[in-house]
């Protein structure tokens, strides 16, 4: 079982990510809200919620959410927000103990992506979806983004006979917009659109005193000796120069369709 394929992965990294990541995703989050039409009161479901970026963002406007997750720990988080209008379960997106057709909207914001039956999980999500609901999954390009995307090409750089980590295998099946649409289509939604949605994520350069932290999570990280994780370090500052901040433009791809 790979790290992101085990709750107990997520339990451990729920209030880091909550810090780290989940500012950089709720953007993405909200430019698929955007995407839709909901209604205030609109029956909102989130699929493998992480700490609820679109969950908290949908309910803030009006919607009725229910957030699930594989993880307890990612569950807890959006629980501790305390907004009235969201619900958090512990489920399995593959295999989800919702009745058909119970939600306006179904969204994955880079959720269903990692899943290892990630085709049942998009089907899950059609099932659910009402009749003339929404379906809306965003997923990464093949190279990832954000410091996993920053370390996958300084590792080219400086280490170029060395292979990086491999992603999840719906991030390959669906890293282009053609290939995403027939997926959709085949877990049961219709007329899917595919917008490509890119966000800087802003590193803070003095995190790199502490890259642990900063890219613990990555087995492009992990798998380094000490020497190699000195020269990675260097190479980012190089990079960044004289900035405070080093963007990271990362790509994700945003797909929407009907039920």
């Amino acid at each position: 079982m790979r790290e992101f394929e085990n709750p107990d992965h997520w339990d451990t990294a729920a209030r880091h990510y909550e810090q780290t990541a989940h500012p950089f995703t709720a953007q993405y989050a909200q430019a698929a809200l955007d995407m839709v039409a909901l209604s205030p009161d609109a029956r909102v479901l989130d699929v493998a919620a992480g700490t609820g970026a679109l969950a908290l963002a949908a309910a803030r406007a009006g919607a009725q959410v229910l957030a699930t997750d594989f993880s307890p720990g990612m569950v807890a988080r959006i629980t501790a927000q305390g907004l009235p209008n969201v619900e958090a379960r512990v489920m399995d997106g593959q295999a989800l103990t919702l009745p058909d057709g119970g939600f306006d909207a179904v969204f994955s914001i880079f959720g269903v992506i990692m899943f290892t039956d990630w085709r049942k999980g998009l089907s899950e999500m059609a099932r659910v979806t009402r009749p003339g609901g929404y379906g809306v999954v965003a997923t990464w390009r093949d190279s990832g983004a954000a410091t996993f995307l920053l370390l996958s090409q300084v590792r080219r750089t400086l280490f170029p006979e060395r292979e990086s980590m491999s992603m999840p295998a719906a991030v390959a099946a669906l890293s282009e917009p053609e290939a995403f649409a027939r997926e959709m289509t085949a877990a049961g939604f219709t007329d899917p659109q595919i917008q490509a949605v890119t966000f800087d994520f802003e590193l803070d350069v003095a995190a790199l005193d502490e890259p642990d932290t900063l890219f613990g999570m990555s087995p492009d990280w992990t798998s380094l000796d000490d020497l190699e994780k000195q020269a990675v370090v260097a190479q980012v500052r190089r990079m960044a120069g004289d900035r405070v901040i080093l963007p990271i433009p990362s790509t994700a791809l945003i797909g929407v369709a009907r039920r």
